[in-house]
């Protein structure tokens, strides 16, 4: 037996980090960290764009800052496709994540020391490509430590989620408090130290995964990597030479984002599906997750809007008095964080009790995606008010809400998408769940630009309504969906 086939089961039986195994430990933290510089700049950043010069923006219009957001949020998940593909073929699942977070710590860097679009520019471009590598391969990592039947998975995806928002509570806060304190740059540079923060303790901590991740399971032949770094090398200039001649615009960078990002997911289906490297049972699973995958994009279109339209509610629309002290809108993105660690430990156990009587995934998946069109109907009964109106408690609810939505849907769609992914697609097929968060956050950042605070209901409707009536859609199909997955849960 070789090495790597003997740390595996010995990873798997592992129970020394609350009952899984104690490579966990390490993922999860490295994430915290990342979480926590990814959201305190992200929950810092619209408000960069759109604040005018002497507030220390630089003085765009809203439509054009929650674009930039949304295809910038839209463009982190899409760049899991990049990180999935290197892992796959050619530095495998752990090497790709120590060098994602070498990227991320740099763009952050940009942002605080680089100034105006110049650090706008190269700080998002390094964060979104770093932030992709990271997250397609720290979830495989993840689902590495487990075996397809295990029972630990879905409680082990949700502890390691609960870490993610850990980093994201604390992260808006701190940097929310610099930035309003000592400037813009000063937050973006906390964010910075965070991810170094990160990056260290990963480097101390690597040798605790032994040989999982560090073999790329579907190595690219040497003949083929000059003209894969040609392509993207032309791809590239491409980008820059439509930027320069203003066809890639603020405005539209979230419509772009959303029309690669379908582009992408029909061709990685395409590609997955009439690969001859997988079995027909593999074939199915994939096919199961196509209702799947159109739902979480409804899901992530509303919940990522926390970072455009609620994010403008916040500034513009929510009365932040606190005893008579008017906190940061920043500090709103750290609400969902703190609901997320104080219900995921019991989505975990309520999981972990039920075992096989839990609902399937497909039901997870539709309860989680009609929960969320139920918050966004939640905000017509505050709709109508003038600025700084709308109470504080009614948007606290609002994100409970969605938190309930997250954890049915978020963590286990990490899970299921492991147990779906065809061994010569692993890591990849991460990448496609990827996506479905990709479509759905550039997707809020276009959503977003129909949002008129003189006339709110509409938007509210539209919005949430058609939320729920897909989530009703999946539980209808839920019993097809559950055969095409031939045993998985």
């Amino acid at each position: 037996m070789t090495d790597t086939a003997a740390s595996v089961p010995e990873s798997r039986s592992d129970t020394r980090f609350f009952g899984q195994p104690l490579a966990l430990a390490n993922l999860f933290g490295v994430e915290m960290w990342e979480r926590f510089s990814f959201y305190g700049m992200q929950g810092i950043l619209i408000y960069y764009l759109y604040y005018s010069v002497d507030q220390g923006g630089l003085g765009i219009s809203n439509a054009a800052a929650t674009s930039i957001v949304g295809a910038y949020g839209g463009t982190v998940y899409l760049s899991t496709i990049l990180g999935g593909w290197i892992a796959d073929r050619l530095l495998g699942s752990e090497r790709t994540l120590f060098y994602s977070a070498f990227l991320i710590m740099f763009g952050h860097i940009a942002l605080a020391i680089l100034p105006g679009f110049l650090g706008v520019g190269a700080g998002l471009v390094l964060i979104a490509v770093g932030s992709g590598g990271l997250k397609a391969t720290a979830t495989s990592i993840v689902g590495d430590l487990y075996d397809e039947k295990d029972e630990r998975r879905d409680a082990g995806f949700s502890i390691f989620y609960m870490g993610i928002n850990i980093g994201a509570l604390v992260g808006p806060l701190l940097t929310g408090f610099l930035q309003t304190r000592y400037g813009f740059h000063w937050g973006f540079g906390l964010a910075a130290v965070g991810m170094a923060l990160g990056l260290l303790q990963y480097t101390i901590y690597r040798k605790h995964l032994g040989d999982i991740g560090k073999v790329a399971p579907n190595p690219l032949p040497a003949e083929r990597r000059t003209r894969i770094a040609g392509i993207a090398v032309a791809a590239i200039v491409l980008i820059v030479i439509l930027a320069s001649t203003g066809i890639i615009s603020a405005g539209r960078l979230s419509d772009i984002v959303v029309t690669l990002t379908v582009i992408a997911a029909i061709s990685y289906f395409v590609i997955i599906l009439s690969s001859k490297n997988i079995t027909s049972v593999e074939r199915s699973r994939v096919v199961s997750f196509i209702p799947m995958f159109v739902a979480s994009a409804v899901f992530w279109s509303l919940f990522q809007q926390q970072f455009t339209m609620v994010a403008v509610y916040a500034d513009t629309r929510l009365n932040r008095d606190l005893f008579g002290w008017e906190f940061p809108p920043s500090w709103v993105q750290s609400i969902n964080p703190v609901f997320i660690i104080a219900f995921a430990g019991v989505f975990a156990a309520l999981w972990t009790k039920l075992g096989s009587r839990q609902p399937s995934s497909p039901i997870k998946f539709a309860a989680g995606t009609i929960i969320m069109g139920i918050a966004f109907l939640c905000f017509i009964p505050m709709a109508g008010g003038g600025a700084n109106s709308a109470p504080l408690l009614g948007l606290v609810g609002i994100l409970l809400l969605f938190t309930f939505a997250e954890l049915l849907l978020s963590p286990v769609g990490l899970s299921l998408t492991t147990k779906l992914a065809p061994k010569s697609f692993h890591t990849q097929m991460v990448a496609l769940f990827y996506l479905s968060v990709a479509l759905g956050s550039s997707m809020a950042g276009t959503l977003a630009g129909f949002y008129d605070q003189n006339n709110e209901v509409p938007y509210y409707l539209w919005i949430g309504g058609a939320s729920i009536a897909v989530g009703v859609a999946l539980a209808v199909g839920s019993p097809w969906i559950r055969k095409l997955m031939h045993g998985v849960t």
